[in-house]
């Protein structure tokens, strides 16, 4: 879970989207060009294997997303972003769990 602030901050795939009217990566909406070369106009982001992934501040385990903070099953568990940490739901009245 991702907060509306730190949606800007995710990653572009390369790939349009088949589901139009909310991509983000369509010619319409202007974050691709027909003819584009994308390793040469995504430098940034590419992905990069041998960057060392930061650990999940909760429980220690490498995060599999660049700039989050925390893993994606604690940050379901808390109801929180995993990039910021901003508490996204309120989780009191939920059995969270990641079974």
């Amino acid at each position: 879970m991702v907060c509306k602030d730190c949606e800007k901050k995710l990653g572009r795939v390369i790939c349009p989207d088949p589901w139009k009217s909310g991509a983000r990566n369509t010619v319409e909406s202007g974050g691709r060009k027909v003819g584009e070369n994308k390793v040469l106009t995504s430098r940034k982001a590419r992905f990069a294997p041998y960057t060392r992934f930061s650990k999940c501040k909760i429980c220690k385990q490498t995060v599999h997303q660049a700039g989050s903070n925390y893993c994606q099953g604690c940050a379901y568990k808390k109801g929180i972003c995993a990039m910021c940490g901003k508490q996204i739901i309120d989780v009191k009245k939920y059995v969270q769990s990641t079974v």
